[in-house]
């Protein structure tokens, strides 16, 4: 089972970033719970997109227009967020490590990550938006020998699965055009 999941993990795209994450023991969500946290990690992933993609030059038309809208609201979201969470004790953020993730998996070095097979909680910290981590629940897989073990997913929602596809594809584009504007 274990390879199934190392093989559909590495056969897609993948978000590569040094980012602040960490990843702690933790039984499974219950339904209530994991609403709500699909909930905040499909905000979060919205604001996050909306944080890092350039911005057009000028509104040309009403798409563009709804488009900049959708920003303005997301970001919104995440200052009110902010202003929720400033009022409780704020916690330092974790090391940043090499994180590579998409919709169905996360692989980060073996160093932070617990036994295989144990239920955890990654928290992933974007630089665009560090207060609120995108929380996902999983279980621990380490490949034989490998450096990096693999945290799979569970528990979230096709709206959550989508939002980290589009985030994981903007990057991606991001990487390719960057790499394109280096060579000329």
């Amino acid at each position: 089972m274990s390879q199934d999941i190392f093989r559909e993990f590495s056969d897609r795209v993948a978000y590569e970033a040094l980012l602040h994450a960490s990843c702690t023991l933790a039984e499974a969500p219950e339904a209530r719970e994991l609403a709500l946290l699909n909930e905040r990690n499909a905000s979060l992933l919205t604001t996050v997109g909306s944080l890092t993609e350039r911005r057009a030059d000028t509104l040309e038309d009403d798409g563009a227009v709804l488009q900049e809208l959708s920003r303005i609201d997301a970001k919104l979201n995440a200052v009110i967020e902010l202003v929720n969470r400033l009022a409780l004790p704020s916690a330092a953020l974790p090391p940043r490590v090499d994180v590579r993730f998409n919709a169905w998996a996360a692989e980060l070095p073996r160093r932070i990550l617990p036994d295989p097979g144990k239920r955890v909680m990654l928290r992933i910290h974007f630089d665009a938006c560090r207060a609120l981590p995108l929380e996902l629940p999983g279980q621990v897989i380490h490949a034989p020998g490998a450096k990096v073990g693999l945290v799979a997913f569970q528990g979230l929602s096709e709206g959550v699965r989508d939002a980290m596809e589009r985030l994981v594809f903007r990057q991606h584009r991001r990487q390719v055009a960057e790499a394109k504007q280096m060579v000329r």
